[in-house]
C-alpha cells in the first residue's frame, strides 16, 4: 500500500514551484500520462505558422505603398517600414474611424452579454425543465441556423425602417440579442455539467426558478459561457453585411468604416491593409488577456462534469 501523497499547493508552500512542478510530472508520470513528443510540437508549430500568415501578409502589405505593391505583387518577407505612415493616412483619412471603433465596442459587448445571458437562460430552460413541446421547439430553433442570413435582409430592413431605427445601433443590436447557436452551445453543455440533483437541492432550499438559474445554473455555466461570449464578440466585431445596410456611412462600425478607405477607381491596398491589421489588433489583444483564463475555465468544466 503506497503512503499517502502531500498535495502540489502544499509542497509549493514548503519547497518552492520547482518542486511543485516536479512533482506534478512526477504524478503524472506514476499515472501514465506522458509529455507531447516533438512531433506533436512541430505540428502545432506548422498550423499556427499557417493561421498567422495571412496577418503577417497584411502587415507586410501595409508597411509598403501602392507604388512598391503594382511593382511586386508578392512582397517581400521583410516589412518595408512604412506601417506607422500608413496608420497615420487611415487615423486621419475622413471615415469617423474613432466613431466607428466606439460603435464597434458597443455592439460588441452588449450583444456579447445578451447572447450569453439569453442563450444560457434559454440552454438552462431545454436542458433540464420538462414542458409539452420542448423536443419540436429545441428541433425548430437549431433549424434557423440552416436560413442564410441574407434571406431576412429585406424584411428586417422593412421592420427597422418602421421603427425609426435605420442609421441607429439598435438596428444591428436588437437582432443579434440571442442566437440559434447560442441556445444550442449552452443546452448541450448543460445537459451534461449540470446535475438535476443541484436544482433539486437548491427548490428544497426555497429558491425559484430564477433564483436556481441565477446561483445554480449559470456559474455551472461559466466556462461554456465564456467561449460564447468570445465567439460572439469576434463575430459582432467582424461583421460586415448588416451593418453596411442598415447603418451605412452615417454610423458605421469599423468594417464599415474600413470599406470607405477604398477609392472608386482606385484602391491603395497599402492604406486599406492598415486599417485591416488596426481592426485585428484589439481581437488580438482580447485572446491574449482571456485565453489563457478560459482555457483555465474550459479545463475546470470539464473536470467537474
Amino acid at each position: 500500500m503506497s503512503a499517502p501523497q502531500m498535495p502540489v499547493g502544499m509542497i509549493e508552500q514548503v519547497a518552492g514551484k520547482g518542486a511543485a512542478r516536479a512533482a506534478r510530472r512526477r504524478r503524472g508520470m506514476d499515472q501514465g500520462i506522458r509529455r507531447p513528443g516533438w512531433l506533436t510540437y512541430l505540428m502545432l508549430a506548422v498550423i499556427l505558422v499557417i493561421c498567422a500568415f495571412p496577418l503577417y501578409y497584411a502587415f507586410l502589405l501595409a508597411s509598403t505603398n501602392a507604388t512598391y505593391i503594382a511593382q511586386n505583387p508578392i512582397p517581400s518577407l521583410i516589412p518595408q517600414g512604412q506601417f506607422l505612415e500608413n496608420v497615420v493616412r487611415v487615423l486621419s483619412a475622413d471615415i469617423k474611424f474613432w466613431q466607428a471603433v466606439i460603435n464597434s465596442v458597443i455592439v460588441a459587448v452588449t450583444t456579447s452579454i445578451s447572447v450569453v445571458f439569453f442563450a444560457t437562460l434559454a440552454g438552462f430552460s431545454f436542458a433540464k425543465l420538462r414542458f409539452r413541446g420542448r423536443n419540436g421547439l429545441l428541433a425548430f430553433v437549431i433549424g434557423t441556423m440552416a436560413v442564410p442570413t441574407q434571406l431576412g435582409i429585406i424584411p428586417l430592413f422593412i421592420v427597422m425602417a418602421q421603427l425609426g431605427w435605420v442609421g441607429n445601433l439598435l438596428s444591428v443590436i436588437v437582432p443579434a440579442m440571442v442566437t440559434a447557436f447560442g441556445v444550442f452551445w449552452m443546452t448541450q453543455y448543460l445537459s451534461e455539467a449540470l446535475p438535476y440533483e443541484l436544482i433539486e437541492a437548491a427548490r428544497v432550499d426555497g429558491c425559484s426558478m430564477i433564483r436556481t438559474f441565477w446561483h445554480v445554473a449559470l456559474p455551472a455555466a461559466r466556462p461554456a459561457a465564456a467561449m460564447l461570449a468570445l465567439f460572439t464578440f469576434v463575430a459582432s466585431w467582424t461583421n460586415f453585411f448588416w451593418p453596411f445596410v442598415v447603418l451605412g456611412s452615417s454610423n458605421p462600425t469599423l468594417p464599415v468604416a474600413l470599406q470607405l478607405l477604398q477609392g472608386t477607381y482606385f484602391k491603395d491596398m497599402a492604406l486599406i491593409m492598415a486599417g485591416v491589421v488596426l481592426a485585428t489588433i484589439p481581437l488580438l489583444v482580447l485572446f491574449v488577456v482571456a485565453g489563457r483564463h478560459l482555457v483555465s475555465g474550459i479545463m475546470a468544466g470539464a473536470v467537474k462534469g
